[in-house]
Parts: C-alpha cells; structure tokens; sequence
C-alpha cells in the first residue's frame, strides 16, 4: 500500500506540481490549501507524512498548525516538513530549527525546493 502524504499550501501551482512529483514516485497525495483546511485532513486521512507551507491565510498559520497538530494525540506522531518562503519574504537573516515545542517538525525546506532534495527529505523522514 502506497504511502500518504497531506500537503498544506495555499499555492495551487506548487500543490499541482508536488502532487505530480509525488504520484510518480507512488505515493497517495491529498492536499488542503490552509492550515484549518490541513488539520481537519490529517484527523481525517492520518497521512503518513505532512509537507507544510507556513505562509497562507496568515504569516505564521504554518508554524501555528505544526504546533496543535503537535499536541493532538491523534495526529501527534505524523512526521512534518515544513516548507516555506518566510525567510526570504520577510528579509530574515536567520533560519528556523525544529525543536520539541515551538517548531515540532522533522526538517524546514527553504522554497524553492528542488524535487530530489524534497525526495530525499520524505525518504529520511520514513527511515
């Protein structure tokens, strides 16, 4: 049985093209274009993974939904990349690190991502 994976972007363009990516490497995909949208998804569809972006209805909606999901004990243990543009849209000198509690994700991918290094992140966070 193929693997799930949910992605949460408000970007259709990127959805489409990560979708595509994906489903070719034969994995399921079901997307939601924000973050209320996502975490009703992941209770749904308990994906076995989550891309995440962070900036869609908010600035921060990325890093707030990473951290309830977090504490849903439902949806908990559901590894999560965070994908994002934030730091390059705001001008921040300073990259994020996933930690336990502000940022409970398993890697942050700066956009744009390129397919191998997104292919090789989901494969570690299989592993």
């Amino acid at each position: 049985m193929a693997k799930k994976i949910l992605v949460i972007d408000d970007d259709v363009e990127l959805v489409e093209a990560t979708t595509n990516l994906l489903e070719a490497k034969g994995y399921a995909v079901v997307s939601a274009n924000d973050g209320k949208q996502g975490v009703a998804k992941a209770k749904a569809e308990k994906p076995d993974l989550i891309l995440l972006d962070v900036m869609m209805t908010t600035k921060t909606e990325g890093f707030d939904v990473a951290r309830e999901m977090h504490k849903d004990q439902n949806v908990k243990n559901i590894p999560v990349i965070m994908i994002t543009g934030v730091r390059k849209e705001m001008n921040l000198t300073f990259g994020f690190e996933p930690d336990e509690d502000w940022l409970p994700v398993k890697e942050v991918l700066e956009k744009p991502v390129k397919p191998d290094v997104l292919l090789a992140a989901i494969e570690k966070a299989f592993a």
